[in-house]
């Protein structure tokens, strides 16, 4: 892997705008079709959320793979594109786009990088994010003292009382995790529905059923005490009553809010904070530019990395025959074709 630090200029094929899973699979399917990519991702390592946020968390929709850490996932990817030499201009952002006279698109990164290419793939995931925060007071005293909006590392929990709040797949599955590590895990929710697959809920139930996690619907956090360290929270429940809990560490995991960040300003059609592409090419409304993952919305859109994966190998080859339309495009498995190295 090339990794770039200083601002330079790149030729490529294809300039992949996000370099999560769904743009590392982007390598592997473009090089297929002969063609060389170049990466642009604002964080400093390859793997987007599941580098930054949650490498050690298991993952168990890849297809092949009943469970699998997003760092190794991550690890894979990265080795499965390597025979395509693909190259890196990471810790920038891409700032600005632009078609050039000769058809070719040309990007910009906030630190002065240009890279040109033929086309280019938006794998952005959910572009510029930050959590969203539960509305407590005292919440900024104990931030990194006891309050974590992100779990990387479930270890760093090990014999400790945690609590974590929210209701959604994130929620569930590190309550499920942690319940195996934290000396006792104690989930809490305002309300007794959840916003997350029924199989986790099913299994976050019999945990606490089983007495190996408390499970607290109806009720959030209202308050964090502590000298210096978070030592206790209030909760309080839909009927306005109240209690503490001696606790270690609070977890709030309320989604995250995302921002296209300068995407927004490419003249590209959006709707619900994601780029609208065509449903059977993932072409976005201006010729040439694709959204593949979580970045992209359509009808019926599920945002599971599986799908970005699909999403990026059929608009690469609906590419490959509008660059090419006199050519006869014949998809070979590569169990017959192989994987050979660019030229």
């Amino acid at each position: 892997m090339t990794t770039d630090t200083t601002p330079a200029v790149h030729e490529t094929d294809v300039i992949i705008i996000g370099a999560g899973p769904c743009g590392l699979f982007t390598v592997f399917e473009a090089g297929l079709l002969k063609w060389k990519c170049h990466l642009i991702d604002y964080l400093p390592l390859p793997g987007g959320q599941c580098t930054e946020i949650y490498p050690k968390k298991p993952i168990y929709d890849i297809p092949g793979f009943p469970s699998v850490l997003a760092g190794e996932l991550v690890e894979n990817l990265l080795k499965q594109g390597e025979p395509f030499h693909p190259t890196f201009t990471l810790g920038e952002r891409a700032d600005a786009l632009e078609r050039l006279d000769d058809g070719r698109f040309c990007v910009t990164t906030s630190r002065g990088s240009v890279i040109t290419g033929k086309t280019v793939f938006l794998a952005g995931g959910l572009g510029c994010f930050e959590p969203r925060k539960p509305t407590i007071a005292s919440l900024p005293t104990y931030e990194d003292n006891g309050v974590e909006y992100i779990i990387k590392d479930p270890e760093f929990y090990r014999g400790k009382r945690v609590i974590i709040g929210g209701g959604g797949d994130s929620a569930l599955d590190w309550t499920i995790v942690l319940a195996d590590i934290a000396s006792h895990v104690t989930m809490i929710h305002r309300s007794a529905q959840f916003r997350a697959a029924p199989d986790s809920v099913a299994k976050a139930q019999a945990l606490a059923d089983a007495g190996r996690i408390t499970l607290i619907t109806d009720a959030q956090v209202t308050d964090l005490h502590g000298d210096g360290a978070l030592q206790s929270v209030t909760i309080t429940h839909n009927d306005a009553s109240t209690r503490q809990i001696d606790v270690d560490h609070f977890v709030p995991l309320f989604g995250l809010s995302p921002k296209l960040g300068p995407i927004a300003d490419w003249g590209l059609s959006l709707e619900k904070n994601a780029v609208t592409v065509d449903p059977l090419t993932f072409q976005t409304s201006t010729p040439g530019i694709y959204a593949v993952g979580d970045i992209s919305e359509y009808p019926n859109k599920l945002k599971l990395i599986l799908c970005g994966f699909h999403e990026a190998a059929v608009a690469l080859n609906y590419e490959f025959q509008r660059q090419h339309p006199e050519k006869k495009h014949v998809i070979k498995y590569t169990t017959v074709s192989g994987v050979g190295s660019l030229p």
